[in-house]
């Protein structure tokens, strides 16, 4: 797929891309580049402080960015992934902080999307994922509504549907399991 080595050659160049995921169309960039990740806070107007999420093919491709809770935490969120369940870790000291915030803990995703996980799958490793729309603004649900509010900011956008999800994906505590974000309902 033409448009996927694009958005690799992208991310690998500190770009930003657009891609859908389980509800809402997604922004991301490469976690390790501070620069990428800044301008990507700077297009949403999102500070640093809140934290990013991260999404990934597989937990491998998470786990430099972790500490490995309990097996029986691990099982928990095991047991939901690949899926459109985000779980909050204890940060790695790997972990760089414009990832974590102002945080000791990291939110991951091991995203069973197709192009989501395709996108993990070329890049090679975990991606920054956050909605793509302007802190306070709804989050884009289509290409022209991304294209709409980033006109020329993003070097490369991923076509494909969204899941069915009807928002954002639940995210939920590891250690505890504690519901932090509920899952929107239709």
């Amino acid at each position: 797929m033409i448009r996927l080595r694009e958005a690799v050659r992208a991310l690998r160049a500190g770009g930003v891309v657009a891609y859908p995921t389980e509800a809402v169309w997604g922004l991301g960039c490469d976690p390790l580049n501070n620069g990428a990740v800044d301008r990507l806070l700077a297009l949403k107007k999102r500070d640093w402080r809140k934290g990013l999420i991260l999404i990934a093919a597989d937990f491998a491709q998470l786990e430099p960015y972790v500490q490995l809770p309990s097996r029986s935490a691990q099982k928990r969120a095991f047991a939901t992934w690949p899926g459109p369940v985000t779980w909050v870790f204890p940060a790695s000291d790997h972990c760089p902080m414009w990832i974590s915030g102002d945080r000791d803990s990291v939110a991951i995703r091991v995203t069973a999307h197709p192009v989501a996980a395709a996108l993990c799958a070329a890049y090679g490793g975990a991606l920054v994922s956050t909605s793509a729309n302007r802190s306070g603004r709804a989050p884009a649900c289509s290409v022209s509504a991304v294209r709409l509010q980033f006109p020329r900011q993003l070097d490369a956008l991923v076509p494909g549907a969204l899941g069915d999800l009807a928002g954002p994906t639940p995210i939920r505590q590891v250690i505890t399991g504690y519901l932090l974000r509920a899952p929107a309902r239709r």
